[in-house]
């Protein structure tokens, strides 16, 4: 028999379960591979334009950021080659470990780490941030989770709460730093997977509902949350009142114009724009490349995002599936959220710009997730899969939309 094709005895056809076929190596992803290198050579162009002036006068060396970032890009790049040659499949029996040390991370973090800008994030000046390292940790194991649980979801007992209590767990320790907008993140991941994963509508709503109760608490408790909702809202009502921030974020917007000042030539960044490497890198593009230059790196952004959706859909199992989309979705709501902020779109957050930010933890756990990612491209399994085992991405958009049903139906034995 050629590869990819199964055998049957037509005698028990009616009562045997389809059997896979072995997984197939392929090639990598090019396309995927391309995006990513275009988005580092981006990068490091913005950032030592955005970093010299920065970087002079906090390391009073002008090249200290950047070469920084070029070390973490080389780790991040050994890697995602280190674990794009490492069958997937392997973080079932990881995920456990992972997760386990990563609390125990987000704990010393509280503990050990040194205080710098009113939060207790980061180990070695600033360096190494666990929260960053969470939120991949946090992708694998709930989808590890979701996809042993996978005949359990519709049951609130054995989905719903159980996934509160994961959540509630890993975004708590992130909270405590205080890092609200990564806390988030690994709210907004954990619902989105429960909703590939087949969970259903009810509780996928009624988890909706508790996350809006517990931001809004959260909010009224916490004075810089209610700050940074504050100046969005009136923001919102009259631009000049934004946080001063956006303010000047809008200042180098407005200045780049469509085509921009040239790279090197921006110079809001050196009268007032708060930390031009990090948070506001993506106003130093806007000023510098304009409009297009927006719109090129939004492309890029776009086109990481559906390659990951497709790589997704080619997938051999579920758990390749969600493994995918979850990473892919990640990268796109990192992405999202910092040029939303950036434009007024939303309350400040401190979500870096992956590949283009400043910042070894975010830049390294990223390039791990593209690794993940290509590991998953380079396998291709059978159509047939026993029904368990799988429920497409395609499907789950599709025929919870189209078909206008509470959930995915299940596909029928032979």
């Amino acid at each position: 028999m050629g590869t990819g094709t199964y055998v049957r005895s037509s005698a028990n056809a009616s009562h045997s379960k389809p059997i896979s076929t072995p997984v197939r190596v392929r090639g990598m992803d090019v396309p995927l591979l391309l995006v990513v290198i275009a988005l580092l050579v981006f990068g490091l162009v913005m950032l030592f334009s955005a970093s010299w002036d920065f970087s002079l006068g906090v390391y009073d060396n002008p090249m200290e950021m950047f070469n920084r970032q070029l070390l973490w890009m080389l780790l991040g790049l050994v890697v995602a080659a280190a674990l794009s040659r490492v069958d997937y499949h392997y973080w079932r029996k990881l995920a456990v470990v992972a997760m386990i040390l990563t609390i125990l991370l987000l704990i010393a973090v509280l503990i050990m780490s040194e205080i710098r800008f009113n939060a207790k994030r980061a180990f070695i000046e600033g360096s190494i941030q666990p929260s960053e390292l969470a939120k991949l940790v946090t992708i694998i194991y709930l989808v590890v989770w979701l996809f042993s649980k996978r005949q359990s979801l519709q049951d609130i007992q054995l989905g719903l709460i159980p996934l509160g209590v994961i959540l509630g767990i890993v975004g708590g320790f992130i909270y405590l730093q205080p890092d609200l907008s990564a806390a988030g993140t690994v709210f907004i991941l954990g619902g989105l997977l429960f909703f590939l994963a087949g969970g259903d509508l009810r509780q996928i709503t009624l988890l909706l509902l508790a996350a809006l109760f517990v931001g809004w608490l959260i909010v009224q408790i916490n004075p810089t949350g209610a700050e940074r909702v504050n100046d969005f809202v009136n923001g919102l009502k009259n631009p000049t009142q934004a946080s001063y921030h956006v303010r000047r974020s809008f200042e180098a917007i407005v200045n780049g114009g469509v085509f921009g000042t040239g790279i090197g030539r921006g110079e809001t960044k050196l009268l007032g724009l708060p930390v031009p490497p990090t948070d506001s890198i993506f106003a130093v593009v806007a000023e510098e490349l304009g409009l297009l230059g927006c719109l090129v790196l939004i492309g890029l952004y776009t086109g990481l995002v559906w390659r990951g959706m497709v790589i997704a859909r080619r997938a051999p199992d579920m758990l390749g599936t969600l493994l995918a989309s979850g990473l892919a979705m990640w990268i796109g709501i990192e992405a999202l959220i910092n040029m939303s902020v950036m434009v007024g779109l939303m309350p400040f957050a401190g979500n870096a710009l992956p590949f283009i930010s400043a910042g070894g933890s975010n830049l390294v756990v990223s390039l791990a997730a593209i690794g993940i990612l290509l590991s998953i491209s380079r396998q291709t399994g059978s159509v047939v899969q026993e029904e368990d085992d799988w429920r497409s991405f395609g499907a789950v958009v599709d025929l919870r939309w189209r078909n206008r049903r509470r959930r995915v139906p299940r596909s029928r034995r032979a």
